[in-house]
């Protein structure tokens, strides 16, 4: 059984940093392209970040460019979202997902998701 564990959200003040995991078990994580999604209240979810299977490549919303950073430890089964100089509009449910394709189309997998509030 594929499982999917976000941990690390919180509140935050604006300006501040979080670092979100998100531990993957039952799938052979490595050949895996990761993604962070989220989902304000009253939105639709929204992608986030991506990262290819080797960590080679990576591409993020623009939403986030410059201040988050996608990571993955295929040793350890977990990938990372740092986020740094958050914003009030970061507040969200993030949610991590996992992608047995590299070219394209829905994800396979998905965590339950963990709140990140950013207070202004």
């Amino acid at each position: 059984q594929v499982q999917l564990v976000e941990s690390g959200g919180g509140l935050v003040q604006a300006g501040g940093s979080l670092r979100l995991s998100c531990a993957a078990s039952g799938l052979t994580f490595s050949s895996y392209l990761m993604g962070w999604f989220r989902q304000a209240p009253g939105k639709e979810r929204e992608f986030v970040a991506r990262l290819w299977p080797s960590g080679s490549s990576t591409y993020y919303a623009d939403s986030v460019k410059g201040r988050f950073t996608i990571s993955r430890d295929n040793a350890k089964n977990t990938v990372y979202l740092q986020m740094n100089s958050l914003k009030p509009e970061d507040t969200a449910v993030y949610y991590c997902a996992a992608r047995r394709s590299v070219l394209g189309g829905q994800y396979d997998y998905w965590g339950q998701g963990t709140q990140v509030t950013v207070s202004s």
